[in-house]
């Protein structure tokens, strides 16, 4: 397989409101956005979101390019080294230049099936879709694999 373009779509659901309140080691944050965060530039953030939106959805432009064990996916958006890569949803809080990060959920590329990923490849489309409000209600964070991301073949390059 020559280096093939692929996109990833991330349609996200079940946000959990503008604003999280503290918690214990937590202090709480108003006006919440997400967004996808591009490699070495933290501040850059894709198309942000607010938190108490009903859902959101990136589109990322990637290469794949073919690995003895899989696929390997590369792009601005793409981080970590070959066999390690991820996608950061960055939460951010406040507007305008006075945005600060205080939390990021990793959607690990690593856990994607090897037969889904070379089907995204043929297809020109991988899909995740998740929730992004844990179980005690807060923002998504760390690292996220199934179950709490599908990961699909989507159509459509």
């Amino acid at each position: 397989m020559a280096n093939t373009s692929v996109r990833i779509r991330i349609e996200a659901t079940d946000l959990p409101g503008r604003s999280c309140p503290a918690a214990p080691g937590f202090p709480g944050y108003d006006d919440i956005h997400v967004a996808v965060q591009r490699r070495g530039r933290p501040e850059e953030l894709l198309e942000p979101v607010a938190g108490d939106a009903a859902g959101a959805v990136w589109t990322l432009e990637c290469t794949a390019k073919a690995l003895p064990v899989g696929v390997d996916l590369l792009g601005p958006y793409v981080q970590g080294g070959p066999g390690a890569r991820f996608v950061y949803l960055s939460w951010v809080a406040g507007g305008g230049g006075g945005r600060t990060m205080f939390r990021r959920a990793k959607l690990m590329l690593a856990a994607v099936e090897r037969d889904t990923a070379e089907a995204a490849v043929r297809s020109g489309m991988l899909v995740a879709r998740l929730g992004l409000t844990d179980a005690e209600g807060q923002p998504l964070c760390a690292a996220v694999r199934p179950p709490l991301v599908v990961w699909s073949a989507g159509t459509g390059a």
